[in-house]
């Protein structure tokens, strides 16, 4: 990868959440007239003095430390502020999809003035629980193929947010694989089932392994405890993927300890885990969340100059 391309890559991701920040920031500003407007193209308005405003957070799993501290930062330099005119409440799973219909309902009864929901079955959680509260959604992955809104330009309801093309990025942890190991001919991908994007992944990924002829063999996992076991029962395979669902960011480390353990070379996606890495295991997003941010922001969304 060049150093243009690697730069690019950098300003984009972190374009993606800074744009995330301003859908936040429209329906804060006006939520009881919210009209819905294209996925990831909505701008701030003013605020209004002495509102108070209560924040629902839904997540499957625990986010990244480094994002939770980049929207809380990009929402102070907007005016918003935790003990001020904030009040956050956070939902999130242990990494499992059984308790977040409870938590979407409990924030729908708190009558909190949006909800911001990651990752797909965040989205979808929230979706079923009100159609009143505005929800914006992060980190979605194919939010028309998987029924959450009818198409980016107008999602319809009380939804929106930043949505992410799950095809072509499982595809190209394949290819990425693929590249550090010429050699590879079988390759085994931990599957999500129960997760809303899970099928769309492996399209993208078995589409990219035909490409490139390599056998792609689908391990289905239902929670951290069947890491090691699935990994330590496969045969015949040289290298390993996994889908992207907040199942194996929470439990990242577990992951990289159950791969290490298996001496399969590997591609973990996300990069803010280091301590615990064995020689075997590659990451498949070379530069993290913090150092995108940090890349990209001395300039607004027009790539001019902050001032």
């Amino acid at each position: 990868m060049s150093g243009y391309d690697r730069w690019r890559r950098l300003r984009h991701a972190a374009m993606a959440v800074r744009v995330g920040v301003l859908v936040l920031l429209a329906f804060l500003s006006a939520p009881a007239s919210f009209v819905s407007g294209p996925v990831g193209d909505a701008h701030a308005q003013p605020q209004p003095a002495g509102k108070v405003y209560r924040i629902g957070f839904l997540s499957q799993g625990q986010p990244p430390k480094a994002f939770l501290e980049t929207l809380q930062q990009g929402l102070r330099e907007r005016g918003y502020a935790e003990g001020r005119n904030l009040v956050w409440e956070f939902r999130s799973t242990d990494g499992s999809l059984d308790q977040l219909p409870q938590f979407a309902e409990e924030l729908a009864r708190l009558k909190v003035d949006v909800i911001l929901a990651r990752a797909s079955s965040g989205a979808t959680g929230a979706k079923r629980a009100t159609t009143s509260i505005p929800i914006v959604f992060f980190a979605v992955y194919a939010p028309v193929e998987i029924g959450l809104v009818p198409n980016l330009g107008h999602p319809g309801g009380n939804i929106t947010g930043v949505a992410v093309n799950a095809s072509d990025m499982a595809g190209k942890r394949v290819q990425l694989l693929k590249e550090l190991v010429p050699t590879f001919k079988r390759v085994a991908i931990l599957s999500h089932p129960s997760h809303p994007t899970n099928a769309v992944q492996l399209q993208g990924a078995e589409a990219a392994a035909r490409t490139l002829g390599v056998h792609l063999k689908a391990v289905p996992v239902r929670s951290a405890d069947d890491f090691a076991p699935a990994l330590n029962a496969l045969r015949g395979i040289e290298g390993v993927l996994h889908a992207d669902t907040p199942l194996f960011v929470t439990h990242r480390a577990r992951l990289v300890d159950a791969v290490a353990a298996s001496r399969l070379p590997a591609g973990i996606s996300g990069s803010d885990i280091r301590r615990g890495w064995g020689p075997h295991v590659v990451r498949s997003k070379p530069p993290g969340f913090v150092e995108a941010c940090r890349r990209v922001r001395g300039q607004d969304l027009e790539g001019r100059e902050a001032r």
